[in-house]
């Protein structure tokens, strides 16, 4: 486990530390939802000398990693094993109702990625399992072997936004009628057959949209997005700073919508003075979706498809 962060490269490193930091100059808290491989909070908490750090993980192995990695910081950093939606959970056992500052990386760690065992990378045989909190709920085994055409087919689609959907479903409820999948080899080939030859020449690895939408319906991951957003507004102290590094453009569609909602005025048009009850309670501290810059997509091909939006809570203003 002591190697495994050495080829981890956090996304948009700098910018995100310039984002919090800010609300986290006199201390206070800081909590990674996502923490990984915890490269993005060792820089938080060396920018920010006296804040400290609530990390939560899912993983126990990414757990582990960012423990070790962490330790130089002494009782400044609190790791729970969780899953972020669980945010309030979290802060209410910790006796922490407001916090300063919030980042949640939605990516797949690279501890995920790398392990081939875990069953989240399609470009090697392993186990199908993607589950992030390991040994919890079903596998991906469990989802291909269990769900009918028409699940698979909206999975597919709402998740993978895959256009051939239906075929793949009807192909895979066929050949696990002869044999049950157990690894990833034979699904990524039963993908390849199913998709037209025009579609796998032009449309990137056959298998990448699948593995998503696997992914997304194991680990539940949009329904708690949906829930982690809300909860992390809502705790955020006045100042307090929320960013969001999302992979796709589902993820980024909640965020967007979530963060839209949370800058805009509530009172009717038309008023000539917003009473203050009215009045956001947030605002953006970015322009649409920042996206990594040329250079860190070349060293850090991962970061290619990171979109990252911030915003933070206004200080509160007596009515």
């Amino acid at each position: 486990m002591q190697a495994a962060h050495q080829g981890h490269v956090p996304v948009m490193l700098d910018r995100i530390v310039a984002l919090l930091a800010p609300a986290l100059a006199s201390g206070g808290t800081y909590v990674d939802g996502t923490l990984g491989l915890a490269g993005h909070a060792v820089a938080v908490l060396d920018a920010c000398p006296q804040a400290r750090l609530v990390g939560i993980d899912r993983d126990p192995d990414a757990l582990e990693v960012a423990g070790e990695r962490l330790a130089r910081f002494g009782d400044r950093v609190t790791l729970v094993r969780a899953v972020y939606d669980e945010l309030p959970d979290v802060l209410d056992d910790l006796g922490t109702p407001r916090v300063e500052a919030i980042l949640a990386d939605l990516g797949l760690s690279s501890l995920q990625i790398d392990r081939a065992d875990r069953g989240f990378a399609y470009a090697v045989d392993a186990p199908l399992d993607m589950r992030m909190g390991q040994g919890e709920g079903l596998s991906a085994a469990d989802v291909v072997n269990t769900y009918d055409a028409a699940a698979l087919t909206r999975i597919l689609r709402t998740y993978g936004e895959e256009r051939f959907a239906d075929r793949i479903a009807r192909r895979i409820v066929t050949a696990r009628a002869e044999e049950p999948f157990t690894t990833s080899a034979r699904l990524v080939q039963v993908l390849s057959d199913a998709i037209p030859a025009a579609a796998r020449a032009s449309g990137g690895h056959p298998a990448k949209r699948t593995f998503q939408a696997l992914r997304i319906e194991v680990n539940g991951e949009l329904d708690a997005l949906a829930g982690l957003l809300p909860a992390a507004l809502a705790a955020l102290a006045p100042g307090g700073r929320l960013a969001v590094l999302a992979y796709h453009s589902l993820e980024d569609r909640l965020v967007k919508q979530s963060f839209a909602h949370a800058t805009t005025d509530t009172a009717p048009r038309g008023l000539p003075v917003v009473p203050p009850e009215h009045r956001a309670k947030f605002r953006q501290l970015t322009r649409g979706a920042e996206r990594p810059d040329a250079a860190e997509c070349a060293t850090n091909p991962r970061a290619a498809s990171a979109r990252l939006r911030a915003t933070e809570r206004l200080k509160e203003v007596a009515a």
